[in-house]
């Protein structure tokens, strides 16, 4: 898939404001070089909205149980720092599908390059992994998956920053692109298994991406190089899902 998008200022804070840079704090000195067009810089995980496909899975021709796709791991190498505006172009590639059964899912990873339209200059590299959770058995194998990174279990966390967000942080968020009706419209969330709308992946990726800025790289956003996470809470919700449905199958 190939993707041109032209984007300015505007589109760069709004990502910033859907990521909840300004909520709590919108003059802090802090907030307002995302927000504000004064001395603007864009936040390094705008990268991941940046000459995006869309929700592609809802398409028809891919035959995807797009309501009930997820996030499960997402990573961003910046090759130069994402500008606050320009012309860039995407090249989506999938690079896999692991299937893990008819009642397990499957797992799709897929890279996007970004590249200045003018100059072919590399600007980033976008991986991520999706959990396809409505199309496992369909003939394919897991063998050769990647095995996710371990994460400690038997220390505190380094550091601990907590950043709130808002109610309607969802319905800013999509306004960068992700249009998925999974985290707007009540009636298919709870199709998916949720009780409401849920916030997307990629917006907790971004909130996220805020405190590594803070508490590793002083603020300022040049200085992220990668940034990766695996949304450990999709698939603890799938698990628990899927064993109460055989606990009900088997006691009925």
């Amino acid at each position: 898939m190939v993707n041109r998008q032209v984007f300015t200022v505007r589109d760069t804070m709004l990502y910033a404001l859907g990521v909840g840079a300004a909520y709590g704090a919108p003059t802090d000195p802090d907030t307002l070089r995302f927000v504000y067009e004064d001395g603007l810089e864009a936040l390094p995980t705008m990268a991941v909205v940046l000459a995006y496909p869309g929700f592609w899975a809802k398409e028809p021709q891919y035959g995807l149980d797009w309501k009930r796709v997820l996030a499960s791991e997402q990573s961003i190498m910046l090759h130069k720092p994402v500008p606050c505006a320009g012309d860039l172009t995407g090249i989506t590639t999938i690079d896999a599908i692991y299937d893990k059964g008819a009642d397990r899912g499957a797992i799709l990873y897929s890279t996007r390059k970004i590249t200045d339209t003018a100059n072919g200059e590399l600007i980033a590299s976008v991986s991520s992994s999706t959990f396809l959770r409505g199309d496992g058995g369909f003939g394919g194998g897991s063998d050769g998956a990647p095995a996710p990174h371990m994460v400690p279990q038997d220390r505190a966390p380094d550091e601990v920053i907590e950043l709130p967000i808002m109610p309607e942080q969802a319905l800013i968020y999509r306004l960068s692109g992700d249009y998925n009706p999974l985290h707007a419209d009540p009636a298919i969330a709870k199709a998916a298994g949720f009780p409401k709308p849920i916030l997307h992946g990629l917006c907790t990726y971004g909130v996220a991406g805020r405190a590594v800025l803070r508490a590793l790289c002083g603020g300022a956003p040049g200085r992220l190089k990668r940034y990766g996470v695996r949304f450990s809470l999709s698939w603890r919700h799938f698990e628990s899902e899927h064993l109460a449905g055989r606990r009900g199958s088997r006691g009925a």
